[in-house]
């Protein structure tokens, strides 16, 4: 019988905040309509003499907080339960306040713990961004907004698919910046002037993106200069990555990367692949010094003039020969056009190869594979000699009016008209003097 009075003073004294039983503290509560008012010593059954006492001082229990993993059903009860401890908690005292802050805590991790799929949406439309919710939980990202890292685990984040900002969904609302796609879908153009800057005054020291005071000296904030738009920005916007500027390639065939802000980085991102480069009008002298772009520019070339033979060839649209080049499908258009990505190739010598390697299987198709595409080769009318002739051989020349292919020796050598314009010629006159059937009627 001891044993069992002691076993209800220890419970009473440590009480389970998830036990759905009604605990003492309920059964005093329903019986305090008809019993008189008694403290919790006198209602705690005595003990024998010499006996150790159980006794909690702390009347608030811990509810679990010392853990570091819950559940979200396991926090909720603990919430309600705390609640309720709250309510019979005389009021002001330190306890009560305690209970108050414990409170917060348990709410607080189950914020944490909060499901992404509960209330979030899956798509938000801000500022022409198109955010997506993330599935993922195990990848560590940065936000792009408050600059802190995104805990998939626990958080719920979002990512544009149009310019890949990241960011937590509690920094939706507080984005500023427009999506950089938008830029290049409407002004998909270079900044070609190497660093304008044009001084901190000028931005009123602030940032150049946020407004946010900068200066030099770092005092509120550090000024960071980008290197792609010469202007000033501050340590949320400009987190000091590295990229390859346009201006500089053009000008100058420099490809080291350099500082530039977070804008400007997915900016260049977006924009690498984009052939907006005209190098014949921006700088035509970097062929003079670039041998890798000349040879490029003749492969260019070539394929243009081997792109007939593949429309009217049935076998090589089957084939799609011309899907080769799909990656850049700028080349099959014209051969002045550039990205950033071309010139990226062509500096480390990959564009070279691959061009070759398209260049060696168009010729091979129309030169030896394809009976159709051989029938409609030249043959040199100067010299009457030789094998047949294609207007992408190394060693021909083409008219530029009648489009005729002949021996590149036999073209300059004679001081003559073209044997084919003048047939043409005459075959226009003849039609002219010739009188209808009408006339001589």
């Amino acid at each position: 019988m001891e044993y069992d009075e002691k076993l209800a003073r220890f419970r009473q004294a440590h009480l389970n905040p998830f036990n759905k039983e009604p605990g003492p503290r309920q059964h005093e509560q329903r019986a305090s309509e008809d019993a008189p008012e008694v403290t919790p010593e006198q209602a705690l059954p005595e003990l024998p003499p010499g006996e150790p006492e159980f006794c909690c001082t702390e009347r608030v229990m811990d509810l679990g907080l010392s853990e570091d993993h819950f559940s979200r059903p396991v926090l909720r009860q603990a919430i309600e339960e705390c609640k309720q401890v709250i309510l019979e908690l005389p009021e002001q005292s330190e306890k009560q306040k305690d209970a108050v802050v414990r409170l917060i805590h348990l709410r607080l991790k189950l914020q944490e713990l909060k499901d992404p799929n509960e209330d979030e949406p899956n798509i938000r439309v801000l500022l022409e961004h198109r955010f997506y919710k993330e599935k993922s939980k195990s990848v560590k990202q940065t936000c792009d907004k408050c600059n802190t890292i995104i805990w998939g685990l626990i958080q719920t984040w979002y990512t544009c698919t149009g310019c890949c900002y990241r960011c937590h969904s509690k920094c939706l609302n507080l984005i500023s910046k427009p999506c950089v796609r938008s830029k290049v879908s409407h002004q998909a153009e270079y900044e070609l002037n190497i660093c304008p800057e044009t001084g901190l005054d000028s931005q009123d020291y602030r940032c150049a993106e946020c407004r946010a005071p900068i200066s030099l000296r770092g005092v509120p904030s550090e000024a960071r200069q980008c290197d792609y738009t010469g202007q000033y920005y501050c340590s949320h916007c400009h987190w000091n990555d590295l990229a390859v500027i346009p201006a500089r390639v053009v000008h100058n065939w420099d490809f080291e990367p350099r500082k530039v802000s977070r804008c400007s980085m997915r900016y260049l991102a977006l924009m690498v692949s984009r052939p907006v480069l005209r190098l014949r009008e921006i700088n035509p002298l970097l062929f003079n010094y670039v041998e890798g772009l000349v040879e490029i520019r003749k492969l260019r070339q070539d394929i243009l003039l081997m792109k007939p033979y593949f429309i009217t060839c049935k076998e090589a649209m089957e084939a799609r020969l011309l899907l080769q080049l799909q990656d850049r499908q700028h080349f099959v258009e014209n051969d002045e056009m550039y990205s950033v990505q071309d010139l990226l190739d062509a500096h480390t010598g990959r564009l070279g190869c691959s061009l070759t390697e398209t260049h060696t299987l168009f010729a091979k198709h129309i030169k030896l594979d394809c009976e159709r595409c051989q029938a409609k080769g030249f043959v040199c009318e100067l010299c009457r000699e030789g094998d047949v002739l294609f207007p992408f051989d190394s060693h021909t020349s083409v008219c530029t009016d009648c489009r005729a292919v002949f021996h590149r020796d036999c073209y300059y050598d004679n001081s003559t008209t073209c044997p084919k314009c003048a047939r043409l010629t005459l075959r226009k006159q003849s039609l002219f003097q010739e009188p209808g059937p009408d006339v001589d009627a």
